[in-house]
């Protein structure tokens, strides 16, 4: 479900835009890439959207008439196999730009993986000012292809037939994630649920878990809750990381995908 605050005056849009929009991250710390004159023009064209926990936000092959900046929470970037389940690409956190397309056409599909706001801004409305503005269109592009990024960065991910080095690359990109937010790089908050995540590595439930298992029970990790992860030993994540391509003699090896739902 989809609320719109198209009633909020543009006044009102501006300090969150200053503070978040087309931002990007370096060292832990955020490097401001836009002008005051750029972040009041986006403010003008820019509506806040609000979507629910699980809610369609687009799909693949939509007309492509918006880009979306996240102010909160995260979002799943997707395609639907021949099979109907559904192979993620890509998770989206605050600050990330997303709405990549092709011929008019979204590539992907789109969903609220938590609650989500963001910033909705018109493709047509966005077009006109980054004609008169080649500053904001580099900056503009250089955060819509953080998506190809993140969809290099998982294609990577993929090919490790290393079950625990596909885990570890997955807690990695969180405490990747975190940390440019200025949060905690041990102390992981997982917003997805388990199905995604084994959609995401290409694993079963049941693979996942057990390489979790044996993340903790080596000491690398500590688990809480089903939402929340411990990093004990940064040096032995990293290490199991850099195994792509490789097996070990312990290790769970990668399941075919399940799609279940958590």
């Amino acid at each position: 479900m989809l609320i719109r605050d198209d009633e909020d005056p543009p006044a009102a849009h501006g300090p969150a835009i200053a503070a978040v929009a087309l931002w990007g991250a370096s060292g832990g710390r955020r490097a401001q890439l836009l002008t005051d004159e750029q972040r009041a023009r986006l403010s003008v064209i820019a509506s806040i959207v609000r979507f629910k926990n699980g809610a369609q936000i687009y799909r693949e092959g939509d007309r492509a008439d918006a880009i979306f900046n996240i102010v909160s929470g995260v979002v799943k970037s997707y395609r639907v196999l021949p099979d109907k389940t559904e192979r993620i690409g890509a998770f989206l956190f605050p600050d990330d730009l997303f709405g990549l397309a092709e011929e008019g056409r979204y590539v992907n599909a789109t969903k609220a993986v938590t609650a989500v706001t963001a910033y909705r801004i018109p493709v047509a409305a966005l077009e006109g000012w980054l004609r008169k503005d080649a500053a904001l269109e580099f900056h503009v592009i250089c955060k819509l292809c953080h998506e190809l990024r993140e969809a290099q960065r998982h294609a990577f991910l993929l090919g490790s037939r290393n079950a625990l080095a596909r885990v570890a690359m997955f807690f990695q990109l969180l405490q990747q994630h975190q940390a440019a937010r200025g949060e905690s790089a041990e102390d992981l908050h997982l917003p997805m649920t388990r199905s995604d995540v084994a959609d995401y590595l290409g694993m079963s439930l049941e693979a996942v878990s057990r390489s979790v298992r044996t993340l903790a029970d080596r000491g690398i990790v500590s688990l809480g809750n089903r939402r929340s992860v411990k990093v004990l030993n940064r040096g032995q994540l990293e290490a199991l990381a850099a195994l792509s391509g490789r097996e070990e003699k312990d290790d769970c090896s990668t399941d075919p995908l399940m799609s279940s739902n958590d």
